[in-house]
């Protein structure tokens, strides 16, 4: 779900990270010899589910993301390989007034991919729809400021300058509103104005999947031609692309499939261009790496997080007054030695031994080391080592006791057992979570582990919230303030204790602890604070207070491993871009 970092092109590496991000899947590039009789000149990438939208404001899933990174673009974008800001859609920009006022100017001559120029009323337009009370849309999360989580104001000058006004110092100002999606005032301004019965926008029925594909129009490299249900999505290149001459690769495919081994399939039969692997797939590619004219690259630990995580809502449904969560359930994940007991008992380092094949790294931080913000446990993190001895101790002291059977009982007798599930089709999780099933039995806990569809698992998170534990994965950035959406106790991310969101009646008996205040007030500080060496230390606090009270518990980072065909030219991987950050600039070799 990374929503900070953009990629050069705003197709590139927010295609690849929307993807790979939420783990659902790899991204292929397909040899296209069915898809365009004959020829190969368009890059096919293969994607794990339909989208459920064509608006970029209303994403949620990381297909929708996917499908439509190659169609919009930020006012900025970064390079995917050093990180750094980078101009896209507007040519350069001015801060002054201590950095509370930032001036983005526009390139000249800027078109929608129908023609019609792109101006700062576009850029006005856009800042309206994330910012408006209606739109559930996720930088707002990130673009509210300070303790107030006040919006900045926005100014044009003229038609090709915008001026935005902070309150106060906001760090990351700059990368945030950099990569938010400039949007066609003139095919979508009538929607945010319009109201339906409900009075809510006709903007959140806009540019659903029954749109004509001739309405969504954008300024990215490519635009949709084709949109087939189950089977796949076409993209020409955009002729009124900014980039002169570019993109070089004529078109993409988005094949979408089912599941990872029959893309393995096709990638060893030659039939693909690139294909991200799991762990399990190396060796066998390895080998074949020369014979078959690709090359598997290594971009070191992949920014994504993957943990276990805990229901802790003690609310009730509105509408039923039945509790989310079991009672006594919810008792057991909202103790915190019970949550630090689980984080001893599940063993790690036999993960990266067997189901990662030595090819991952101990997790511990939602911020990932490649980031300046990292705080190492070689410089004071706390973790929690494997460690079963450790693990009872915490849980007898907590009130729990063994049967003569072996099996964990809280102090009234109740059996503690528990359900975690994990989106079905993702191999490594499936792993993870039988591990998990296996290591916690070692301390008399039962789990029910199963996969389920992802969209089913989704509901569960994001509307019924009628779910127990669950093994999940985000994208995250260098910047910590990311994932304020996560951490803010009003997130509409904040799926450990969900409240109600925008639109929804209240939550009876829904409560915050401390702790999780404690963790939105330093996201805030960190946020406020431009002395880089300061920002550090809020971090480290950050990391420290997550870690203390283990919300989530962090399992292990999969290095980044990607096979590209000798074909695909221009090619620089790395572990904040991935391989397509790059996209505009791509070749495919005759």
């Amino acid at each position: 779900m990374e929503r900070m970092g953009r990629s050069r092109t705003g197709a590139g590496s927010r295609l690849l990270m929307m993807v790979l991000g939420l783990g659902l899947c790899a991204l292929l590039l397909m040899g296209c010899q069915s898809l365009t009789g004959g020829r190969r000149d368009r890059l096919v990438l293969s994607l794990l589910g339909d989208p459920k939208t064509f608006n970029p404001v209303l994403v949620t899933d990381a297909g929708s993301g996917a499908v439509l990174s190659p169609i919009f673009e930020g006012l900025l974008s970064v390079d995917g390989v050093t990180g750094e800001l980078i101009p896209n859609l507007a040519e350069q920009w001015k801060i002054s007034d201590g950095g509370k006022r930032i001036e983005f100017i526009l390139r000249p001559g800027l078109q929608w991919s129908d023609g019609v120029p792109l101006t700062a009323d576009d850029v006005m337009f856009s800042f309206a729809v994330i910012t408006h009370p209606r739109v559930p849309s996720s930088l707002r999360d990130v673009l509210r400021i300070g303790e107030n989580r006040v919006f900045p104001t926005l100014t044009k000058l003229d038609q090709r300058r915008v001026v935005f006004q902070l309150p106060e110092t906001f760090a990351p100002f700059l990368r945030a509103i950099g990569g938010m999606e400039v949007l066609p005032r003139h095919i979508l301004g009538d929607a945010l104005k319009n109201t339906n019965s409900k009075g809510e926008p006709q903007f959140l029925q806009a540019w659903s999947l029954q749109e004509p594909l001739a309405n969504i129009i954008g300024t990215g490299p490519y635009l949709m031609r084709t949109y087939r249900p189950g089977e796949r999505v076409i993209y020409d290149r955009n002729p009124n692309y900014w980039k002169k001459g570019q993109p070089f690769i004529n078109g993409m495919v988005f094949q979408i499939l089912e599941n990872l081994d029959t893309w393995l399939l096709r990638f060893r039969s030659r039939e693909l261009d690139v294909y991200s692997l799991r762990p399990e797939d190396f060796e066998l590619l390895k080998i074949a790496e020369r014979r078959d004219r690709f090359k598997i690259y290594n971009s070191g630990p992949t920014t994504t997080q993957l943990f276990l995580m805990y229901n802790l809502n003690q609310g009730r449904d509105p509408e039923t007054n039945r509790p989310f969560v079991d009672p006594i359930k919810s008792r057991w994940f909202n103790s915190l030695p019970f949550r630090q007991a689980i984080a001893h008992a599940i063993n790690r380092p036999r993960m990266v031994d067997t189901i990662f094949r030595g090819l991952g790294e101990l997790q511990n931080s939602p911020i990932p080391p490649i980031s300046p913000y990292y705080l190492a446990p070689e410089q004071g993190l706390k973790v929690y080592d494997y460690d079963l001895e450790r693990a009872k101790k915490l849980l007898q002291e907590a009130g729990f006791r063994y049967d003569a059977q072996g099996r964990l009982r809280d102090a009234d007798n109740n059996e503690v057992r528990f359900t975690v599930q994990t989106n079905a089709g993702n191999t490594v999780r499936a792993q993870v979570g039988s591990q998990i099933k296996e290591s916690l039995e070692q301390i008399g806990i039962t789990v029910d582990f199963n996969a389920i569809d992802f969209n089913v698992l989704i509901e569960k998170m994001d509307r019924s919230k009628q779910w127990e534990a669950i093994i999940m994965g985000f994208g995250s950035s260098v910047e910590p303030h990311s994932l304020i959406n996560l951490w803010a106790t009003d997130g509409n991310l904040h799926i450990f204790n969900q409240g109600a969101k925008l639109g929804e009646p209240a939550i009876p008996g829904y409560e915050s602890a401390p702790w999780e205040q404690e963790i939105e007030a330093l996201m805030i500080a960190g946020a406020r604070e431009v002395d880089e060496a300061k920002r550090r230390q809020i971090y480290a606090q950050y990391q420290q207070k997550i870690q203390e009270n283990l919300p989530l518990t962090y399992l292990v980072a999969q290095l980044s491993l990607t096979a590209v065909r000798d074909r695909l030219e221009g090619v620089r991987p790395s572990v904040l871009g991935g391989v397509l950050w790059n996209i505009d600039e791509l070749k495919l070799a005759e």
